[in-house]
């Protein structure tokens, strides 16, 4: 049988999609360690400008940083700041879901548009992708622009992967919220018999505030062709407030390696005395789980970590998770799984000094395909506020033991490995 110039393409074209999928599924991670000669106490300033280095960032002084918890509270904070703004609004979300918080979002825009405020969303097509544009009409007839990040086009389809997963509101150049809430019912009152999600979102004031300006832009520059060059997004902001912070922003590089990589990184291989993780998602890498075995182990680091329990809202996730508890659980690592609700907050504790919160999950989507932001704080009395949360949550968590992990149930074992084909996707 004689075989055709087209079918030989046709094999070749088969062969590099089947190619690229097994990369996708199974392309190693990126093995990486720290290489240090000197150990910095966390609390100084030489460790925050190799930190601020690291991440390629600058640190900002004369902050002032709110912490808030659950969506009756930060959504209301947001509102608020968003009816005071006098010049611009710019949301940048991966998750916009109609619904009824939605609506209140959406009219508090087109308010402010209608008084000759600039307002600019960014949404990501997928995550947002059963919000039509239609949902934001009558803020698109106040004059405000909502634009979407690599939406579905045949030109887009090298990028699919890259999602922007950021979360980010901005009044005035001068009020931010930070975090890993979008704007969804599910986390304002919870929906279909189930609870409302559990999560915490960071109120930002200062110079700091300016660098979440400019994390915006890059993604306003990208999904709609305009560059914000006006002064006017970028005021002068001092706070007058007492907390060092900066502001990584994280975006996928041809290689592996990112700026969220370089910072949890160094803070794990930094940690002298604690280290406490909030995270929807655990799927660190290898070289993060010897990280966190290192800081035990050597300089008897407590390291603890809470997940989500049964009301996960990715079962595949949450066992693929549970695969990797073991080697931390044996070094002494202390696990525990959040019970009354999905618990979507994203923090980290370290030494009681440094906080880190943003849209940033311990998995590979986070570390190596989306684009990410997190603010990094140098401040005793904020990781005090955040640990007070933690211990609460740890309050209302199911410790998991090792004995507990070695003895889950076939059915168990079978999913977790159906989840480690594609956990370089989750």
């Amino acid at each position: 049988m004689d075989v055709s110039a087209y079918d030989v393409l046709s094999i070749i074209a088969i062969a590099f999609l089947a190619l690229m999928l097994i990369l996708a599924l199974f392309e190693p991670g990126l093995p990486y360690k720290i290489n240090a000669t000197e150990s910095l106490p966390t609390d100084s300033a030489r460790f925050q400008r190799v930190l601020a280095a690291l991440a390629d960032t600058q640190v900002h002084c004369t902050n002032r940083v709110e912490v808030l918890t659950d969506g009756p509270q930060f959504y209301e904070a947001e509102l608020e700041a968003i009816s005071c703004a006098a010049h611009s609004v710019n949301v940048e979300a991966y998750i916009f879901q109609k619904g009824e918080i939605a609506r209140r979002f959406v009219t508090a825009l087109a308010e402010r548009a209608r008084q000759g405020v600039r307002v600019n969303v960014v949404l990501d097509a997928i995550g947002s992708f059963a919000t039509w544009q239609s949902f934001y009409q009558d803020l698109l007839d106040a004059g405000g622009r909502v634009c979407w990040y690599h939406p579905i086009r045949w030109y887009t389809l090298p990028r699919i992967n890259n999602r922007t997963h950021r979360e980010l509101i901005i009044i005035d150049g001068a009020v931010g919220f930070i975090g890993g809430a979008g704007i969804a019912d599910h986390w304002y009152k919870g929906k279909h018999r189930h609870p409302r999600w559990h999560d915490t979102m960071f109120r930002l004031e200062g110079p700091g505030v300016t660098a979440l300006q400019a994390t915006f832009a890059e993604n306003w520059l990208e999904s709609s062709g305009e560059l914000l060059t006006d002064p006017g997004y970028f005021p002068y902001c001092d706070a007058g407030g007492d907390t060092v912070a900066m502001v990584v922003n994280s975006s996928p590089t041809v290689g592996e390696s990112t700026r969220a990589r370089m910072l949890f990184q160094a803070l794990l291989a930094s940690a002298q005395k604690s280290i406490h993780i909030t995270t929807p998602y655990f799927l660190p890498d290898w070289s993060a789980r010897a990280e966190m075995v290192r800081a035990i182990k050597e300089r008897g680091v407590d390291l603890r970590i809470v997940t989500p329990g049964s009301h996960s809202d990715h079962l595949l996730t949450r066992t693929s998770s549970r695969r990797l508890y073991g080697k931390l659980l044996r070094n002494g690592a202390r696990i525990f799984e959040y019970q009354p609700a999905m618990i979507h907050t994203k923090t980290m504790i370290v030494d009681g000094i440094w906080s880190v919160v943003g849209s940033t999950n311990f998995d590979n989507r986070s570390f190596g395909l989306n684009d990410e932001v997190n603010l990094a704080a140098c401040d005793e009395r904020l990781a005090a506020r955040l640990e007070e949360d933690f211990a609460r949550d740890i309050g209302e968590s199911r410790e998991i033991t090792y004995e507990a992990w070695r003895r889950r149930s076939i059915v168990e074992r079978s999913q977790e490995w159906l989840g480690w084909l594609l956990e370089r996707q989750q």
